[in-house]
């Protein structure tokens, strides 16, 4: 069964995510500001369209996403 938050087929090029495209393309600073972005989107967003618990979800996948990326800024 495909992972529709963590892992969704459509954002995945040749074996790439998207995400990790992005973030190549992107400084450090850039890709935080784009992880933040997305994370208010789908909190913004969440009882408005489709399913309020699939874009909490979404949110928190980017949360997480976003907390790696200071972590290793830190380290």
């Amino acid at each position: 069964m495909e992972d529709l938050i963590n892992h969704p087929q459509h954002y995945n090029m040749n074996s790439v995510e998207a995400i990790d495209i992005i973030s190549a393309s992107m400084t450090k600073d850039e890709f935080a500001g784009y992880l933040k972005g997305n994370i208010l989107k789908y909190i913004i967003r969440y009882k408005h369209k489709g399913s309020p618990e699939a874009d909490l979800k979404k949110a928190n996948w980017y949360l997480n996403k976003l907390i790696e990326e200071v972590e290793n800024v830190a380290e």
